[in-house]
């Protein structure tokens, strides 16, 4: 069985590498994006106490919402110079996606849009997937919080962490069609980064006070990959006394999570029921254009929108809400030690949500994006005092 394993992994993905990559050792590719690794490590930029940060603005709605994290960040003067790398959906050759892992090596941060993959044939690698598989971006966390006045499912605040295994399980993109009309699909899980998820989830669970975990999977079916998962789980739970462990069949889950999502603290789960649960949550909330993701490895990092939803249908109409994009970078100034601003834009967003009543359509809004962000301004002119020196910020 694992000689055929390994020969299928290879057949797989071989096709996809010809164009540029050659093929890596069938161990590798299990967790690991199936892109050479050859670039060493680079320590991170900084200079004069300012940093250094990579931006990939994506598709769809992602320049315009890049374009409003950069307007905010000169008003409000924060120490950060971007790196601008453009991508393409899926484009012939790896070379802007090349570009984009070297400046990430290099700068060690990055905020993203959600890089559209366009093509429908097997064997393109999402660009999302190989910049988090190739970083080792083992774990995505995403707080989902609502936001009081934003019309929600519950009446009662909901406040749930995810942290979601982000590089393997369904997402190893391992499939082929054996025959014709027959397809397999490798799903992959490890003990090594089973183990690194849960005990990023029990570490994150304690640093903020949070008293239960719950560990999602399908268990009953899939007895092998999210048995290991849940065992794993359940042998890191030891180590914490301190926090509350039981875990739950994604299915289920749903179901729990619309009816009363105020059993959940923090849920700690697999690839793809990652992506379910959030986007049951962001529905709960509110929607997708409130909620930010963190993307973390041992070195690098990588701020987003929380529903890497490109938005292409209202790109460019002033639609688009800016929230999770600037929430993305609130988060990032966070991880960057800068917490004078992170709270002050923080604020801004809070204020201008709540207290003001400004909206975009998709909270139940009626303010455009330019709106929000000008309010988001406004608010900030009265916080800073020293203005960054020889900008112009009148026009």
């Amino acid at each position: 069985m694992a000689q055929r394993l390994v020969k299928l992994t290879q057949n797989i993905v071989a096709p996809a590498l010809s164009r540029t990559y050659s093929v890596a050792a069938s161990a590798e590719i299990q967790h690991k994006s199936p892109l050479q690794k050859k670039i060493a490590k680079i320590p991170n930029a900084q200079y004069g106490g300012r940093h250094a940060v990579t931006m990939l603005p994506g598709g769809g709605i992602g320049p315009e919402l890049m374009n409003y994290v950069r307007d905010i960040f000169g008003y409000a003067g924060v120490p950060v110079d971007f790196e601008v790398v453009d991508i393409a959906g899926t484009e012939e050759g790896n070379d802007d996606l090349d570009y984009a892992i070297t400046s990430i090596k290099r700068n060690g941060v990055a905020i993203k849009g959600n890089i559209e993959t366009k093509s429908e044939e097997a064997g393109v690698i999402s660009r999302n997937v190989a910049l988090r598989n190739e970083l080792d971006l083992f774990v995505n966390v995403m707080n989902c919080r609502t936001y009081p006045g934003v019309v929600t499912r519950h009446q009662k605040p909901i406040d749930v962490i995810i942290v979601r295994q982000n590089t393997e399980g369904e997402y190893a993109m391992l499939e082929h069609e054996s025959v014709p009309g027959v397809v397999e699909s490798m799903k992959v899980v490890t003990r090594e980064n089973s183990e690194r998820v849960a005990r990023y989830a029990f570490e994150h669970a304690r640093q903020n006070g949070r008293k239960k975990i719950t560990t999602v999977h399908k268990a009953n079916i899939m007895k092998l990959s999210d048995g290991l998962f849940l065992q794993v789980s359940r042998e890191i739970a030891q180590e914490y006394p301190d926090i509350e462990h039981n875990d739950m069949i994604i299915d289920n889950c749903c179901m729990q999570l619309v009816s009363n999502p105020y059993q959940f603290d923090v849920i700690n789960t697999t690839n793809l029921y990652g992506t379910i649960t959030t986007n049951v949550i962001c529905g709960l909330i509110g929607g997708a254009g409130l909620l930010s993701g963190k993307n973390y490895g041992d070195h690098y990092a990588i701020f987003e929108p929380g529903t890497r939803n490109t938005g292409t249908a209202i790109a460019g109409k002033n639609i688009a809400n800016p929230v999770a994009m600037l929430n993305a970078a609130v988060d990032m100034l966070n991880h960057l030690g800068h917490k004078h601003h992170a709270t002050i834009i923080s604020e801004a967003i809070y204020k201008t949500i709540v207290e003001d009543n400004l909206r975009t359509k998709d909270i139940g809004g009626s303010s455009s994006s330019t709106e929000i962000v000008e309010n988001i301004i406004k608010y900030l002119s009265t916080k800073v005092t020293h203005w960054p020196v020889g900008v112009d910020y009148t026009n």
